[in-house]
């Protein structure tokens, strides 16, 4: 069974890098499917169960004062991220090659040897893939752009450390950092894919000659 997992920074084409790899290797992938299965199973709404999951509100809790994390949440918010935990680690039991997109799945899955990939760009490039995804209604302003960007990596930054105590983005964390500035994400995605098939091969090597 071979799990890739891929963090990244708002814009930079994570998602869109997890897509293509799941459609070359041929294998599942999960992304807002994950919310899909939590509103199912808590008969709740997909959009209500995004928001909550995604819009904590902790962000100006110190980081230094994790115990005071789950004092910050309201129940409902810690019924999400347990029901998450519970589906993202179901999804690793089925025992099939998959993609998983944010989630902190690496972390989650720890004891399957996935291959974590971090995705990052530069600002300028983040922004204009930003703007190329925005719907054309929408009348955002650059500043707009940048401020939603640093947002929502600030909270993706504060969640990861305070639910696994490990630092978002930190190079020694990950397998793979792809860096997508001047890059299509259709360019990069074979190369990404040759390069995890020669680390999951060499893991496989490894633990053969581990159990002889």
């Amino acid at each position: 069974m071979r799990i890739v997992t891929i963090s990244r920074e708002f814009g930079s084409g994570g998602r869109e890098l997890g897509k293509r790899l799941a459609d070359l290797l041929e294998c599942d992938y999960y992304d807002k499917e994950i919310i899909t299965a939590i509103a199912v199973n808590q008969n709740l709404d997909e959009e209500y169960v995004a928001r909550t999951l995604d819009n904590h509100g902790w962000e100006n809790i110190p980081l230094s004062f994790r115990h005071t994390f789950i004092s910050s949440m309201t129940s409902m918010q810690i019924v999400l991220l347990i029901e998450q935990k519970k589906i993202i680690e179901q999804i690793a039991k089925t025992g099939k090659d998959c993609v998983i997109v944010g989630r902190n799945a690496d972390v989650l899955l720890a004891e399957y040897n996935p291959f974590n990939i971090f995705v990052c760009a530069d600002m300028d490039a983040k922004v204009r893939r930003c703007f190329d995804m925005a719907d054309k209604n929408e009348n955002l302003s650059r500043k707009d752009v940048e401020r939603k960007i640093r947002s929502i990596d600030k909270n993706r930054s504060q969640t990861r450390e305070m639910i696994t105590e490990s630092k978002w983005g930190d190079r020694a964390s990950y397998h793979l950092v792809v860096n997508t500035t001047d890059w299509t994400i259709k360019e990069l995605a074979p190369a990404v894919k040759a390069f995890m098939e020669c680390w999951f091969r060499r893991e496989n090597e490894h633990s053969i000659i581990r159990s002889l």
